[in-house]
């Protein structure tokens, strides 16, 4: 939404005196006075007029050159606006002038919109671990509920950045949450399904996204209509189960009976009467570790690895979807593609992650998503103008690229890490990844902040190079296919080596550590369900 929301309009300053001023001409009056006050941009060949400046002079001492240009006159900083209206009627950003010497501030509500997301993984994930996933799930949708449609009449900059960093939290309490939730419900052969077909529906979303600011126009009116169907989420309260995973590793065997029978008779499946009669036999304690033996010797290497990959994939991935309304081009068209190319990215990822390996299908989408992305200089220094659609497709490319890669990624190191600090490990890479969120924006904007040529090949370009190092360095990270997931911190080491052991060594596809369902139920019994 800050795609839209933060739009910056084409702009210039308004003339002094008149009124009733428009970006648009309207009359010769109008365009001579625009010849008279306004200055041709100079460092931007796409822009007509200078944005930030207007010519200062003594009516009665100026003279004028052929364009109605003032030949003796000084340039000054403007104070007031007027927008083009050819994309949007309005946006935040025009309603309160964040432009020229304020420009800034766009790229810092998006970063404390990611500042959120850090906030929100630690207090929606602990949240989720006491009360559960289902209670937190719905708080975090009716919160973002409130916030979203309330944001609509945000009267100043630090309400809507307030506002914008709120909501930015309770995303952690939604996808994360709802994305865990669905896994703990299948089986382990088949979380890549859960763990990926959730994807689409972010894309589709970017899609409709699309079309309701193509028929709005109006950053408040997209927004009461994107915000206000959540309402009906509170209906999922009587669809969506809690987990039964929580539930028995909680000790709440009769929930969590209700659970599996009721999603054994949705699955025409019978299980055995007495499941929980012999649990205090069968549960086994699992391995215990810190999150600082991944720095450990033999380990050091390959964290440093991950936790680049994700600082670069979260980085480039978000940096992508901002830089979709800079492009040069339909806006509308730019994000509705921005959506679609991670169609066939996901489809891709489902078909051949458990094909042709985990390691190879992310190192190829990262390496080509930012070839892609870095290819985008020529075109741009060349003349960005005649190029549009050149650097427009390369950017889509490197889109599919980065989706591809950061649908496998969540899979690729929840299986590089052992059992004992698993989650400690992805919660590293998630940390690590807000702090390339918090970063992308400023490098997405940094065509306005930096200026001239360097300044418009500087986001792509520096995407790209991230992305290829990131994609090459993937290489040196072992292959998970077809392996046990790792237990203790010398099965991660010895994992990638020919003495390891396969899922096929270990007598079935399916078969995982016991205590990977908490010691409770066998991946048999949850699966077939």
């Amino acid at each position: 939404m800050s795609v839209i929301f933060l739009n910056s309009p084409e702009h210039r300053c308004k003339i002094p005196g008149l009124e009733n001023d428009t970006y648009d001409i309207h009359s010769a009056y109008q365009q001579n006075l625009v010849n008279n006050y306004i200055p041709p941009s100079t460092d931007d060949d796409t822009l007509d007029y200078d944005q930030c400046h207007l010519y200062s002079f003594d009516n009665n001492n100026v003279k004028f050159d052929n364009p109605s240009r003032p030949i003796n006159a000084s340039l000054v900083k403007c104070h007031e606006w007027v927008y083009s209206d050819s994309v949007f009627k309005e946006t935040f950003t025009s309603k309160f002038n964040i432009v020229c010497n304020d420009t800034f501030l766009i790229p810092l509500v998006k970063s404390m919109y990611i500042v959120g997301k850090f906030v929100g993984a630690c207090v929606f994930g602990n949240l989720s671990d006491a009360i559960g996933r289902k209670i937190t799930f719905f708080v975090a949708i009716m919160m973002m509920f409130g916030l979203t449609f309330g944001m609509s009449w945000s009267s100043s900059y630090t309400m809507f950045a307030v506002i914008m960093t709120a909501i930015g939290a309770t995303t952690q309490g939604i996808f994360p949450v709802g994305f865990v939730l669905g896994l703990e419900l299948v089986g382990p052969s088949k979380r890549k399904y859960t763990g990926i077909v959730i994807e689409y529906f972010f894309s589709v979303g970017l899609m409709i996204l699309a079309g309701v600011s193509y028929l709005a126009r109006h950053w408040h009116y997209i927004n009461i209509v994107c915000s206000a169907p959540a309402v009906l989420y509170i209906f999922y309260w009587w669809f969506i189960p809690e987990s039964p995973r929580w539930l028995i590793n909680k000790h709440r065997y009769q929930d969590a009976d209700m659970v599996i029978k009721r999603m054994a008779k949705v699955n025409k499946r019978k299980i055995e009467s007495d499941l929980w009669e012999n649990e205090g036999e069968t549960k086994v304690s699992e391995p215990t570790g810190s999150v600082w033996q991944l720095f450990s010797s033999g380990m050091l290497l390959r964290t440093l690895v991950i936790l680049f990959n994700w600082f670069t994939v979260y980085m480039t991935y978000y940096g992508l979807t901002l830089i979709a309304g800079n492009l040069e081009g339909n806006f509308y068209v730019n994000m509705f593609v921005s959506g679609l190319v991670e169609i066939p990215a996901h489809t891709m990822v489902l078909l051949l992650i458990g094909r042709v390996g985990r390691k190879t299908v992310y190192s190829l989408s990262l390496t080509l998503g930012g070839c892609a992305c870095a290819s985008t200089i020529f075109p741009i220094a060349d003349s960005e103008i005649e190029n549009q659609t050149i650097i427009t497709t390369l950017a889509m490319i490197g889109k599919f690229g980065m989706s591809a890669a950061y649908s496998t990624l969540y899979l690729y190191s929840a299986e590089l890490f052992p059992t004992a600090i698993r989650n400690a490990g992805m919660g590293a890479c998630i940390c690590t990844a807000r702090i390339g969120g918090i970063v992308a924006p400023y490098i997405a904007d940094s065509a306005a902040l930096i200026g001239g040529m360097f300044g418009k090949v500087f986001p792509l370009g520096l995407f790209g190079v991230f992305s290829i190092i990131a994609g090459l360095s993937s290489l040196t990270l072992p292959e998970t296919l077809n392996k046990t997931l790792p237990e203790t911190m010398e099965d991660s080491k010895l994992l990638g080596k020919s003495t390891y052991m396969s899922l096929e060594d270990n007598g079935s596809k399916d078969k995982i550590p016991f205590y990977e369902n908490n010691g409770y139920l066998s991946e048999e019994g949850l699966t077939r369900l």
